[in-house]
């Protein structure tokens, strides 16, 4: 059986899990919002009172990493509706700025041009531009998989580069720089 497939997962209090099995769709209900999964129909759901299990059908390979698969897709969706996700990015050079109008992510990275994201509904984003710091930008929702996927695109707009760091790089991700080259200094 797979070890975090036959994890228990504990509802809290406030949260409620109603699982459709004619569509195979669970929906995680809490104070920060609505989830909802779809979940492969040879995954079985149990919802007792303050736990779901995930079961399989099949001992095959491929469904013993569903298992595993939707139990932490689950997880991760009572926490996001009960806790919410944050992820911190930084802005290291010298003049990267950020600011957010109307939903949209105005980033100034060093381009001759400025560039425009634009944020979905379920990403709230703030900046903190304070003096002698980094810019940082902040993201939080109750989606991790959104949350994460939006971040790596920030990210991607201008990776952090290995000689002097300059970049946009997470707030915990730490950035090995390179030596220059001893033979190109004369």
């Amino acid at each position: 059986m797979s070890r975090i497939g036959k994890l228990k997962i504990l509802i809290p209090e406030n949260v409620e899990v109603n699982f459709n099995k004619l569509d195979y769709v669970i929906s995680v209900k809490g104070s920060k919002g609505i989830l909802y999964q779809k979940i492969n129909s040879c995954i079985e759901v149990i919802i007792d009172k303050d736990k779901i299990l995930l079961s399989r059908s099949k001992e095959d390979k491929y469904i013993k990493s569903l298992h595993g698969l939707y139990r932490s897709l689950i997880y991760n969706m009572v926490y996001g509706v009960t806790e919410g996700y944050i992820i911190k990015q930084e802005l290291i050079g010298i003049g990267y700025r950020a600011e957010i109008i109307n939903k949209l992510l105005y980033l100034y990275l060093g381009y001759s041009h400025n560039i425009i994201f634009k944020l979905p509904d379920e990403v709230q984003a703030s900046v903190i531009d304070k003096k002698g710091f980094p810019v940082t930008i902040i993201l939080k929702s109750i989606d991790k998989y959104l949350i994460g996927q939006v971040a790596s695109k920030i990210r991607h707009l201008r990776k952090p580069e290995p000689y002097k760091g300059k970049g946009i790089k997470f707030s915990n991700e730490i950035i090995y720089k390179k030596a220059i080259k001893s033979s190109t200094k004369k």
